[in-house]
């Protein structure tokens, strides 16, 4: 396990699945970058990982035991939105501190708002006057152009482009390598296929795919989640 000083914010990483990793590596490379911040381990409910590393960072035990252990805050690495909106949302009913996890090879603007909670990768650019909710996942080399809105629990994929004043809404997923070109909005709780390109508004809870995408089925459930 690495060793954590005194002066570190030590962090919980709830999963530790793939995308885990990539959120202990961006937690890593930000304190070799000097932020005060280490992770100390994984919380995962699948009991197979039970004993492993990933890291040098060890599975510390169930996600519900996160009271159990000495740490000053924690991250939601999991990429389903739903759940990690879910674990989010229980996180923040217990007080619990959420970190922002910021590679120190993204660019993002000064003026642009970060909520809690939130992943941006290696590669990531966001433009000046862009908001990005709470929860977000913005993944690997994806760009967001100038004030842009992305909703709470939203992940916008590796390799995305989304143009300027654009919106989307809380929890929807964009796909790998979509574009949505200026000023359209994609609703809350809808998924944008990988490789599309979003030339007209969508709905809340729908999925969409294509150049240019359209709408092809309603998700089920999507208002509830």
């Amino acid at each position: 396990m690495i060793p954590v000083s005194d002066s570190q914010l030590r962090v919980l990483i709830l999963g530790a699945g793939g995308h885990a990793q990539v959120v202990a590596d961006i937690l890593l490379r930000m304190r070799d970058a000097g932020a005060a911040i280490t992770p100390i381990g994984y919380l995962d409910d699948n009991i197979s990982l039970a004993g492993h590393t990933f890291l040098d960072l060890p599975i510390l035990g169930r996600i519900d035991e996160a009271s159990n252990i000495d740490h000053d805050a924690a991250i939601v690495a999991i990429g389903h939105n739903t759940t990690r909106k879910r674990i989010y949302a229980a996180l923040m009913a217990q007080n619990e501190r959420l970190v922002v996890a910021r590679h120190p090879r993204a660019i993002v603007a000064p003026d642009v708002l970060i909520g809690p909670g939130t992943v941006i990768c290696a590669g990531v650019v966001v433009n000046p006057g862009s908001a990005i909710g709470a929860n977000v996942i913005l993944n690997t080399g994806c760009t967001i152009d100038h004030h842009n809105t992305i909703g709470d629990h939203a992940h916008i994929a590796p390799g995305v482009h989304l143009g300027g004043d654009v919106h989307i809404g809380s929890g929807t997923l964009v796909g790998i390598g979509a574009t949505v070109i200026p000023q359209r909005s994609v609703g809350a709780w809808s998924a944008i296929g990988a490789g599309s390109v979003v030339t007209k508004n969508m709905a809340d809870g729908v999925m969409a795919a294509g150049n240019p995408a359209r709408v092809i089925r309603a998700i089920q459930e999507a208002g509830s989640r």
